[in-house]
């Protein structure tokens, strides 16, 4: 067998005050000025000033790029690298969801190894570690907090970059579920099916650990029972830490057993329409699993008993009721209907099967699939 490999932060601080003890731990590492990372919501919000005040007590200065678009672009990270480099930054913090923090990992891989963003797209493409990066997280949902994946839109040719580099991998994330209270329903809903995508995904890529697995199998558990919850009622405290503990759990799964076919279709979608990442992988997931129960039936029908289902007949039954249950948990959130509803057109199908096929998350999908395949998926999602 092949030697695994299992990336992760060397610090993970998660639960209610963990925001608090962060500030602490970034003090006691000796940084002089962050650059913060955020979007204009966490500033409305007011998040940002108390994240900012608290450093500024214990002697760090701050600069805040507070530009980073939902899907974050080429531009966002040249303007924040150019922010960082005028404040003679040491650090940089990542507050937010998944935006910030890929927009982050890709200013502070820059930072280090010069160059463009765009050189980095792949795997393990960069030479140097990146400028330090603390990831302090206010979704369930994405992993990016503790991830080497960084996803970066390329304008000029208006696709998803899969950047996967163990060099992005953060050196400290913060799950704090009190950050998390004033999520909105819809957002909510998004990231935690993003965070049941990334766990099925990975329990059934080819590159599969027992160790994945287990992370994998409990995230679906905790997602299923505690992601309805959290949506119907956002200040549900214990709902909301135990969705933490489910992404946290999904993103180690897939930060070492990687993705599938799900991601590197949603990526071209986000790409070309700017369409939110968890609602595409949410639509997808069901009809690319339902192509990789050819393969991967018996893997998808325990994930439909870690869902809560009875264990079925035959395996591809089960993968069946799983498939249905994905289902059910996505109408039951709110997730629109398929594709079309998203406002994605046919007659792009062709050209975002083609850069779907090119994506690096595909690699590891269970059974590989020919760009007529990659097509019917598509249309089946419609």
């Amino acid at each position: 067998m092949a030697v695994s490999e299992f990336h992760i932060p060397s610090l993970n601080l998660m639960g209610e005050g963990a925001l608090a003890q962060a500030i602490e731990t970034i003090q006691k590492k000796g940084f002089k000025h962050a650059l913060i990372v955020t979007d204009a919501g966490l500033v409305a919000a007011g998040l940002v000033d108390q994240v900012t005040a608290s450093l500024q007590q214990t002697g760090i200065q701050c600069s805040v790029f507070p530009e980073v678009h939902p899907n974050p672009t080429t531009a966002n990270v040249e303007a924040g690298l150019a922010l960082l480099k005028a404040g003679q930054c040491d650090l940089v913090i990542s507050l937010g969801g998944g935006s910030p923090h890929d927009c982050a990992k890709g200013i502070a891989l820059v930072a280090t190894n010069g160059g463009n963003i765009r050189d980095f797209e792949g795997v393990d493409k960069s030479a140097l570690p990146q400028l330090p990066l603390v990831a302090i997280n206010t979704t369930a949902g994405t992993a990016s907090e503790m991830t080497r994946f960084c996803i970066i839109t390329d304008e000029t040719r208006h696709i998803k970059m899969a950047i996967v580099d163990k060099h992005t991998t953060p050196i400290l994330s913060v799950n704090d579920p009190l950050t998390m209270r004033g999520m909105p329903r819809q957002l909510t809903a998004a990231t935690g099916m993003d965070a049941l995508t990334h766990a099925i995904e990975a329990y059934v890529s080819i590159a599969a650990t027992p160790i994945t697995d287990a992370c994998a199998l409990k995230a679906v558990e905790l997602i299923a029972q505690y992601l309805p919850r959290a949506v119907a009622q956002g200040d549900d405290m214990q709902a909301r830490e135990q969705m933490a503990y489910a992404q946290f759990l999904a993103g180690m799964a897939f930060n070492n057993a990687s993705l599938g076919y799900v991601h590197a279709m949603a990526h071209q979608l986000g790409g070309f329409y700017d369409l939110p990442h968890g609602v595409c992988n949410a639509v997808l997931l069901p009809h690319v699993q339902t192509f990789n129960s050819q393969v991967a039936a018996e893997r998808l029908a325990q994930v439909g008993q870690a869902m809560g289902l009875a264990a079925s007949e035959s395996a591809q039954a089960g993968a069946s009721a799983c498939i249905e249950a994905i289902k059910a948990l996505k109408d039951q959130v709110g997730i629109p209907r398929g594709l079309a509803d998203l406002g994605a057109k046919q007659e792009d199908i062709p050209i975002l099967a083609e850069n779907a096929l090119k994506d690096a998350c595909g690699i590891t999908n269970p059974i590989q699939a020919t760009q007529a395949q990659i097509e019917e998926i598509f249309k089946s999602a419609w």
